[in-house]
């Protein structure tokens, strides 16, 4: 059994190398290795079939193990380590806007008792003075035609096509033609001037 095992062992190894022979050919360039790419991969082939011996000497290595730390007599003299200064510890930490909100909500909500207290939230865009009815009529015009986009004069948000394609060509500039509220106003003067016309003192 074992005699047989050991030829077909043989048998395989030397299909291996001729099949090798017959792939890479003749002689070839030796890419720097001093061999032809036939010789490389019978070498490859052949140390990935063989079996080799246990290696006694690679169980004799000692491995000597890592030495200690090495810790100083006095470790009282030892500087201790500074604090990491990336931190909202620290005074000099940057106050993001959305804590410096929170803080000034609950700044408002321990306050709210307090005549004398006005928020910073609620000054903010504005001025102290105390606007008209005209000035706060002006103001809600001109915040609904933000949000409802009515304007044309330059980008304010990122989701606002490029001013190019907001403006009307110059032929429909020229001729507007007829506004609605006037023809409306027509169209209901008609229809009164109409019903007049047809009424009598017989409602049937």
């Amino acid at each position: 059994m074992g005699m047989t095992r050991y030829i077909r062992v043989r048998t395989g190894l030397l299909g291996l190398v001729g099949g090798s022979f017959l792939l890479t050919g003749c002689m070839g360039p030796t890419y720097g290795t001093g061999k032809t790419a036939g010789e490389q991969l019978v070498e490859d082939v052949g140390n990935a079939v063989m079996i080799r011996p246990d290696n006694k000497e690679a169980k004799n290595i000692r491995y000597q193990p890592r030495g200690g730390l090495v810790v100083p007599k006095d470790q009282t003299a030892l500087t201790t380590p500074q604090q990491s200064v990336a931190g909202k510890d620290n005074p000099q930490w940057i106050e993001s806007p959305e804590d410096m909100r929170e803080r000034l909500r609950a700044e408002a909500d321990d306050k709210r008792d307090d005549i004398n207290y006005r928020s910073p939230l609620a000054s903010q865009g504005t001025t102290n003075r105390k606007l008209s009815a005209s000035e706060q009529t002006a103001a809600y015009r001109e915040a609904r035609r933000l949000q409802m986009g009515a304007y044309a004069d330059k980008r304010r948000f990122l989701s606002d096509p490029p001013t190019d394609y907001r403006r009307l060509p110059e032929e429909a500039q020229a001729d507007l033609g007829e506004p609605e509220k006037v023809k409306e106003r027509r169209r209901k003067k008609e229809a009164k001037a109409a019903k007049q016309s047809g009424s009598s003192w017989w409602p049937f």
